[in-house]
């Protein structure tokens, strides 16, 4: 029995995804719950768990084609049903149909949406996927659609020579448009027969890149790479076998150039095309992208050694960067006796110093982020669609201070989660969400309506190296500060590692930025309707402060302070509701009795 698997909901408002990678081919065994592929949408990129477990028996939707909630993406059953049929990853060596050997590719694949985390996986068997139909000394693979808009590519670079081994995946060569720069993998295991687009050549959409097929079919392929009209001569003698055998061991060779002298000029043009590969040797199986690969060489890093950290295992910039640096710290400990006696003074007020994935942006210029257009994208929205400005306030944070250096021990024994200054802010900016409702408002313009929310679903802004990004604790006014300590690390942790999920990033009434956390005053945050207010918590630093003594008296005295810096819609909120909530959030924290809620 074969089960449908679909697309899930993706989270309030959306209504589609990018298939980006499948992590199952057709005809492998899943689990019941093992992540079966990755979906990117404009808010968020996730893995979609198995709902069943069984043998994937077909694909329905191939890598970078965009797929709405509830449709169709692939089958599950017990192996028996039809293994590849609709899918683009399950006929890699279905070349029985269409003796024609040039037939015409008509791809409606939907291109790669972000360079960064683009496809490790063009579907084998539709058109769809970057694959032309099966001839008989091949499949042919064609140009997927590289961005709405983009009509052709150049090839940059061949990943593999004519002759070369390919397994499903791999990578198989560089395509640069005018808004991505991308590889394209192998949609099918096999041998790469002919190469159809030499380097610094321009392909349309759909048109033929090259053809993999079984190696024994080789000689009838070999004279395609040839963009000069001899070709049609070497592919017509019989004993072309004898002479291409022996160049497809070698990777720069073209095969044609033994057997037929006229071809030797039209030879080196591809020839170029197959052999600017060596960079750097990567883990088979592993996806790395072109500009991973650019930063292992500037680095000098040896992509072999080092383990991926990203979603599958794949490697990230952070990745390289760790390997430089431990490459360097490695470099240095025999000198480190040596250096023992030098002054270390200079490393405390010294000029910052880049690291390798700073070293490598330095005058480039780059594909824009998927993640980094949805950013930008909210953010442009936020200004154009709300009267956003900003009131600051000062606290005192001394008594939470000492609070929290008692309980941190305790706490952290107890929740299994370190005791941050954080959590205090939050608890009493929900407390004062209650008793001023407005600033945890929606204003529906459109309408002419207020929705006051019954419940804090809490946004926390967390700095990851993707970008910004926002998941919502739902029902944070349920919580206390042990709650809600161990629900901001536990969001923190999986946002960073790209585990959190769409649902988790949608459905917020009110934000928290923690700013301070790198050093900053304060700032003027940026919230996102429909909600209403964003509030920013500012470094804690020491400073003298004139303060009242028991006796009544003016004295100066070393304090713990802090800005807050809330930003608000000044079409339902006004200046005196947004200073009356802040002055109850100072109150709270100033006060510092929060003893039964740290367990003290």
């Amino acid at each position: 029995m074969s089960h449908s698997v679909q697309m899930p909901a993706l989270g309030e408002s959306v209504t589609e995804g990018t298939v980006t990678r499948w992590l199952k081919a057709v005809g492998e065994e899943v689990a019941v719950d093992e992540p079966l592929l990755e979906v990117s949408t404009d808010k968020v990129d996730t893995e979609i768990p198995s709902p069943y477990a069984g043998v994937l028996e077909k694909i329905i939707v191939g890598e970078d084609e965009t797929a709405e909630v509830g449709a169709e993406l692939g089958v599950i059953g017990d192996g028996s049903g039809s293994l590849g049929n609709g899918d683009g990853g399950g006929t890699a060596a279905a070349p029985e149909p269409a003796p024609e050997p040039e037939a015409v590719p008509a791809p409606q694949a939907s291109a790669p949406a972000e360079a960064p985390s683009t496809d490790t996986d063009a579907p084998a068997e539709k058109p769809t996927a970057g694959t032309g139909g099966s001839t008989g000394s091949g499949t042919s693979v064609t140009l997927p659609e590289m961005g709405e808009s983009v009509t052709e590519g150049t090839v940059t670079r061949w990943l593999k020579a004519v002759g070369d081994q390919v397994a499903v995946d791999e990578p198989l060569v560089e395509v640069s448009t005018d808004k991505v720069d991308t590889e394209i993998p192998s949609p099918v295991a096999g041998t790469l027969l002919e190469i159809s687009v030499g380097e610094d050549e321009t392909i349309q959409v759909g048109g033929q890149l090259a053809v993999i097929g079984d190696a024994s079919a080789a000689p009838a392929a070999a004279p395609a790479p040839e963009p000069a009209p001899e070709p049609a001569k070497p592919a017509a003698p019989p004993p072309a076998p004898a002479h291409s055998a022996p160049p497809s061991p070698p990777t720069p060779p073209t095969p044609a150039a033994p057997p037929a002298p006229a071809a030797a000029p039209a030879a080196p043009a591809p020839a170029p095309a197959v052999q600017a590969i060596p960079p750097a040797k990567v883990p088979e199986g592993t996806y790395v992208t072109p500009v991973i690969r650019k930063l292992a060489a500037d680095s000098g890093v040896d992509l072999s050694t080092v383990k991926g950290t990203g979603v599958g295992g794949r490697i990230r910039r952070e990745d390289v960067a760790a390997a430089a640096e431990a490459a360097k710290a490695a470099a240095a400990a025999p000198a480190a006796p040596a250096a023992a006696s030098a002054p270390s003074a200079p490393a405390a007020g010294g000029a910052p110093t880049p690291d390798a994935a700073a070293t490598a942006l330095i005058g480039t210029t780059v594909k824009l982020p998927r993640i980094r257009q949805s950013i930008a994208k909210n953010m442009k929205f936020g200004l154009d669609t709300a009267a956003q400005l900003t009131t600051v306030t000062e606290v005192d944070v001394t008594r939470v201070a000492q609070l929290r250096a008692r309980a941190k021990s305790g706490f952290a024994a107890r929740e299994g989660v370190n005791l941050s200054f954080l959590p205090f802010f939050v608890k009493a900016a929900i407390e004062a969400l209650k008793a001023y409702p407005v600033i945890n408002s929606s204003l529906s313009e459109d309408v002419k309506e207020i929705t006051y929310h019954s419940n804090v679903n809490l946004g926390v802004a967390v700095d990851t190296p993707r970008g910004l990004i926002v998941p919502i604790i739902q029902g944070a006014d349920d919580l206390n500060i042990g709650g809600l300590a161990r629900k901001i690390a536990d969001l923190a942790k999986r946002t960073r590692d790209n585990k959190i999920g769409p649902d988790e990033l949608s459905g917020g009434t009110f934000t928290i930025t923690n700013t301070g956390s790198v050093g900053a005053l304060f700032d003027t945050p940026i919230f996102v309707p429909p909600q209403s207010a964003i509030l920013g918590t500012g470094a804690i630093v020491k400073r003298p402060m004139v303060i009242t003594d028991a006796d009544g008296n003016d004295v100066i005295a070393i304090r713990s302070m802090a800005y807050l810096a809330m930003s608000y819609d000044h079409r339902n909120i006004d200046g005196a509701d947004a200073s009356r909530f802040l002055a109850a959030v100072k109150k709270r924290i100033e006060g510092g009795e929060f003893e039964g809620e740290v367990g003290l």
